[in-house]
């Protein structure tokens, strides 16, 4: 068991991954299908999860069992629809999820005295997705979550992972409030949800643990939103102590070892993965 292929096996589990389609969730997605994780992503638009599927397939030698499931997080209507078409397409018997992983998120700011007539849109959209939806996917999905594959020996618990944010630690110069206030209150939830699923409602079924990724800046297409206020690689980089933003490898180990047998003791925990950026008192993106 002390082997690191062993410690570190995610080979079989089954994985909900939500926002897989691009940016970090499809950066997780193509770690835990290299290394043997069944993954079904989901997200709201439809093209980019089939343009997705069809690359993680084609970068894995033998395809990996990745499938895609349309969804619109910004109800509870729609995180208990997603719910039950996981559970329609799940092959387990019966079906399971093994690692819940809430990846979905909104980005939008405005400086505080602009009057574009968005603020009460974006503060209500980004707070549905970001906060609202981990909630009740979580809730949702526990009945799945709490079923244990047939080799369970009690000591591999199920997994939500939440993706909060560097930003829900420290604030950065741009005028992000609804963003990085949402991504506090993730790391939050995250810790309440630790304390309610540590224990299982029926005595025998499966516990769940909880834990939030704290990532720095990673290069997608959200982070590339940052240049509206003067931000570009180089200015990222240089507020990162270890002077990179991170990449590919640096969210999938993270994601490797939360759903893996190396962290079955860990629950309730916030884990910066920012080079250091958490650590200075604040970022230092300039508007222009």
């Amino acid at each position: 068991m002390l082997r690191a292929e062993r410690l570190f096996s995610v080979a079989g589990k089954r994985v909900l991954l939500t926002g897989g389609g691009r940016g970090i969730g499809k950066m997780m997605a193509a770690g835990l299908l290299s290394n043997g994780a069944h993954v079904v992503i989901a997200s709201r638009d439809e093209k980019a999860l089939e343009a997705a599927v069809e690359e993680l397939k084609s970068s894995i030698p033998d395809g990996g069992q990745c499938s895609a499931l349309r969804a619109d997080l910004s109800s509870r209507a729609g995180c208990e629809k997603l719910v039950a078409d996981y559970a329609a397409i799940e092959t387990g018997e019966p079906p399971r999820c093994d690692v819940l992983i809430n990846n979905s998120g909104l980005a939008w700011g405005e400086p505080l005295d602009n009057e574009s007539g968005k603020m009460n849109w974006g503060w209500d959209r980004v707070l549905d997705v970001n906060v609202k939806a981990p909630f009740y996917l979580t809730r949702a999905m526990r009945p799945l979550l709490r079923v244990a594959p047939a080799s369970d020996d009690g000591r591999d618990p199920a997994r939500v992972i939440n993706v909060g944010s560097v930003v829900g630690l420290v604030q950065q110069n741009v005028p992000t409030h609804a963003y990085d206030v949402s991504k506090a209150a993730m790391h939050h939830l995250t810790k309440k949800l630790a304390a309610d699923l540590v224990r299982p409602e029926v005595e025998g079924a499966r516990r769940i643990t909880v834990n939030a990724i704290a990532p720095g800046y990673v290069l997608t297409k959200m982070s590339a939103g940052l240049s509206s206020w003067g931000a570009n690689e180089a200015t990222l980089a240089a507020g990162v102590p270890l002077g990179r933003c991170g990449d590919v490898a640096d969210m999938v180990g993270i994601t490797l070892y939360l759903s893996s047998p190396a962290s079955s003791w860990v629950t309730g925990a916030i884990i910066p993965v920012d080079g250091g950026a958490s650590g200075c008192m604040s970022i230092p993106v300039v508007p222009e």
